[in-house]
């Protein structure tokens, strides 16, 4: 059975209880027998002990709303207690007050208390060696032990616990805090390199298919065949976006959710610097003059430097047909411990550039970053310069695995 809500831990209700049954304790024990219950030889008429064994259970009550108050209460009322002649039930009662003083109270409480009882545990062994003339005198300081030392010590563990405890939940919480921020991070970081990678595989097809609608539409008089040749391009550049994003949504699937799994993975990430010659024949047939220039020996790359190659390739093409006059140079380096790839395009002049968000820099410049490279765009001498450094961590001559 629940108790009811009045009741709960860390009520006033449930200090209350206990301060009630503590004095229906003492008084059954008052009960019992003559006051006093530990001498006998009364100072005071037996109802005189009633004040102190109702004031030490009022300062049970108020362990937790006043806790110093409460030591103070309950020790005043000992001392009152010893004066008449030492009750057993305020006896039993104190106990339970120096022990809630040492859960409630501070630091500096428990650490008074526990050096207080000690010490009078001590001169109460001294004394009664000396009072008796034998060792077994040390039994005098048996009471001062059970009723001091111990419910202090009993105190400072259970305080001990709890503050472990309420650690524990801190720290489980900061974890728990610590688990969402990666989480977010985590799922921040897939976002882009989704979108990075979907912008690199279908923009250049959707600017192709732009650039030559927008001619169609716009130059008056196009005869047949130049209508055909656009449309062809379109098609082309459609059917392309259309695969790549295929392979790519395939990938992000996953095997849970039907995808291919490793397939889609190879699939996806099939694209090599090798193959940049489609790039180049695409980019030619949308209307972009494309010279190409290999320097050093063609050699196996590792996967991702080679689809980060073969990417930076068609965007920076890709580029140089929305934003260049009409050409570019394209030279591709295979150095010792790295491969180089600079584009080259003279920039457009009067006619206004198709609008673009910056999308492909910031793609082009986090792949190298990924891979610890050098990245740089910008313009120089009238041209628009693309350089990026791919560090493939093998020198020449050595087998990629």
């Amino acid at each position: 059975m629940r108790p009811p809500p009045w009741l709960g831990p860390g009520t006033l209700g449930r200090d209350l209880a206990l301060a009630g049954a503590s004095l229906a304790g003492g008084l059954v024990l008052y009960g019992l027998g003559n006051q006093p219950q530990l001498s006998g030889d009364p100072m005071g008429p037996d109802p005189a002990f009633l004040p102190p064994l109702v004031a030490v259970c009022v300062a049970v009550g108020l362990r937790r709303v006043a806790t110093r108050a409460s030591l103070a209460l309950g020790t005043v009322a000992l001392a009152v207690d010893f004066a008449l002649g030492v009750s057993l039930a305020t006896l039993l009662v104190y106990t339970q007050v120096l022990y809630d003083a040492c859960v409630f109270g501070s630091a500096r409480t428990w650490r008074r208390l526990l050096r207080i009882t000690v010490a009078l545990s001590v001169l109460g062994a001294v004394g009664g060696v000396l009072w008796l003339g034998r060792w077994q005198g040390v039994g005098v300081a048996a009471p001062i032990v059970l009723a001091g030392v111990l419910p202090v010590v009993t105190g400072i563990s259970v305080r001990q616990y709890r503050d472990q405890a309420a650690a524990e939940r801190a720290r489980a919480e900061q974890t728990a805090r610590l688990a969402e921020l990666d989480r977010r991070q985590a799922v921040s970081a897939e976002r882009a390199r989704m979108a990075r990678e979907l912008h690199d595989v279908i923009a250049n097809h959707l600017s192709a298919v732009a650039i030559h609608a927008t001619a169609a539409l716009s130059v008056p008089g196009l005869d047949r065949s130049q209508v055909e040749s656009a449309l062809r391009v379109i098609r082309e550049n459609s059917v392309q976006g259309l695969a790549e994003m295929r392979q790519m949504i395939g990938l992000l699937r996953g095997p849970a959710d039907g995808g291919t799994g490793e397939d889609a993975t190879e699939e996806a990430t099939r694209a090599r610097l090798s193959e940049v010659a489609a790039v180049v024949d695409r980019a030619r047939t949308a209307g972009l003059r494309v010279d190409v220039r290999w320097q050093g020996e063609p050699r196996p790359l590792p996967v991702e430097v080679d689809l980060a190659a073969y990417r930076i390739v068609q965007e920076s093409l890709t580029n140089a047909l929305k934003h260049g006059a009409g050409e570019a140079q394209l030279t591709l380096a295979y150095e010792p411990a790295a491969v180089v790839i600079g584009v080259a395009n003279p920039l457009r002049d009067g006619l206004a550039a198709t609008a673009g968000a910056g999308a492909g820099l910031i793609g082009m410049r986090e792949r190298v970053a990924l891979l610890a490279g050098r990245f740089t765009a910008g313009p120089r001498d009238g041209r628009w310069h693309v350089r990026a450094e791919l560090p493939t961590g093998v020198l020449a001559g050595e087998q990629v695995t």
